[in-house]
């Protein structure tokens, strides 16, 4: 599944979120089991330990469609 947002594109396979931005070649990429939504703010965030990152998405159905494809719960 691919989700445009402003800045680029998020692409969601059964194991992990890559995100790659449109002006760059930076793509940040976590296992599923590393990810948490959250519904206030329309934030993905990764955290795998000592590696985090967050984006902000743009519009509540971007996550929603988000959590539907991948099952996961915001909080």
């Amino acid at each position: 599944m691919i989700i445009d947002f402003s800045l680029g594109k998020i692409i969601v396979t059964v194991h992990e979120i890559q995100c790659r931005f449109h002006d760059s070649q930076l793509v940040l990429t976590a296992s599923m089991d590393d990810i948490s939504c959250f519904h206030q703010g329309l934030v993905i965030v990764a955290d795998a330990g000592t590696v985090r990152w967050s984006i902000k998405l743009d519009n509540p159905a971007q996550l929603d469609a988000l959590l539907q494809h991948t099952g996961i719960q915001a909080q």
